[in-house]
């Protein structure tokens, strides 16, 4: 049974050859040589990962978590404190805080943009997520289809040998009631 991915496309998908994108394409050929479509996306996004985009997203992770700012307030209500009750007038940043503001300005500089990075990189990894899962679906969709054809295949082989029998069995019973009525009239 050869088939194609025209013939496939044209018979599950209702489109031609010249329709169908790329991974619709790479389904219905792994559907045709019986070969999975699942990977694991992790993996290869993973090895294409720089330095740099792997400390993006530690930053991010770390930026973003309860324990960094819960730690940051306690960090300014420690400066606050320090500058404005305990060292008094000889204090290094007198309020109204100046260089605190300046350090929360450049960290806040510094801080977003990285965080966008990191925001950008799961964006991009969920569009590969999102279309690894597309591929998945449609080849359990075409495989489901599969199994139907092949079910009412194996229906209407059934239906075309209950038939032959029934025909048999017709024939057995119009011989037997022949072969009844020859006897009672010759009696």
């Amino acid at each position: 049974m050869n088939k194609t991915v025209a013939d496939l496309a044209g018979r599950w998908l209702k489109r031609t050859p010249e329709h169908l994108s790329e991974l619709e394409h790479k389904v219905l050929q792994s559907a045709i040589d019986r070969k999975p479509v699942s990977r694991n996306v992790n993996d290869s996004v993973a090895h294409n990962e720089s330095r740099g985009e792997r400390l993006a997203d530690g930053i991010a992770r770390v930026g973003g978590s309860w324990s960094f700012i819960l730690a940051f307030l306690g960090f300014l209500v420690v400066w606050t404190v320090l500058n404005a009750w305990l060292l008094g007038r000889d204090s290094f940043d007198p309020y109204p805080f100046i260089f605190l503001n300046l350090v929360l300005s450049m960290l806040a500089a510094i801080q977003a943009p990285i965080i966008m990075m990191s925001q950008n990189r799961q964006a991009e990894r969920d569009r590969i997520d999102a279309s690894h899962d597309y591929a998945v679906n449609l080849k359990a969709e075409i495989e489901i289809m599969a199994l139907h054809e092949k079910l009412d295949e194996i229906r209407f082989q059934e239906i075309i040998l209950l038939r032959e029998q029934v025909q048999q069995l017709t024939a057995q019973v119009q011989r037997i009631a022949d072969g009844s009525a020859g006897q009672s009239l010759a009696r």
